[in-house]
């Protein structure tokens, strides 16, 4: 079976007086995830816009994957899928992919 779709992602930033502010919207057609980072300049340091702007991207993005990988856990566990267990969980993949 093949399955083909397509997820925009609109990524803004804005920035002001050394903080710069990320949001990062996912549209998956069925519904939207909205992600936020921030990152700040260090009064010390020299001020280069492009270094907040992927922190705070990045950071946005971060947050999307985890509200999907949460999204995941919860559906896997409605099939009856086991909850993901330690400190570090399982990755989301077969076990020859990750290899």
């Amino acid at each position: 079976m093949t399955r083909t779709q397509e997820w925009r992602l609109r990524l803004g930033l804005t920035e002001d007086d050394g903080t710069t502010r990320a949001e990062a919207v996912l549209d998956t057609g069925a519904g939207k995830v909205t992600g936020r980072g921030v990152a700040h300049c260090n009064p010390q340091d020299v001020d280069v816009p492009a270094i907040g702007d992927d922190l705070a991207a990045g950071r946005a993005m971060k947050d999307v994957a985890a509200q999907l990988m949460r999204a995941a856990d919860k559906e896997l566990e409605t099939v009856g899928g086991d909850p993901p267990t330690g400190p570090v969980p399982p990755p989301y993949a077969w076990p020859d992919a990750t290899a």
